[in-house]
């Protein structure tokens, strides 16, 4: 009997106290530093070739996907 008050106690008043210990622990963040500012990025034109590739890759599977072989008839329900 005397268990069970303390554990129903213990879990009631870290229950109450859980919230009020979180808003003490809030931190400041600070921002992450930028590597490289807008006017370097000008030049690098690696994003549109990566596009371009993708664009061709999923283009050439679609197309290698479609052609299957004529010989063999569809399936059709009877």
């Amino acid at each position: 009997m005397i268990a069970k008050l303390f554990t129903t106690a213990t879990a009631a008043l870290a229950l109450s106290a859980t919230p009020v210990l979180a808003q003490e622990a809030s931190i400041d963040r600070a921002p992450a530093p930028v590597e490289m500012q807008s006017e370097q990025l000008e030049g690098q034109s690696g994003g549109l070739l990566l596009a371009l590739l993708a664009a061709a890759v999923i283009i050439a599977g679609i197309i290698i996907a479609a052609g299957g072989d004529d010989d063999e008839p569809l399936p059709t329900s009877p």
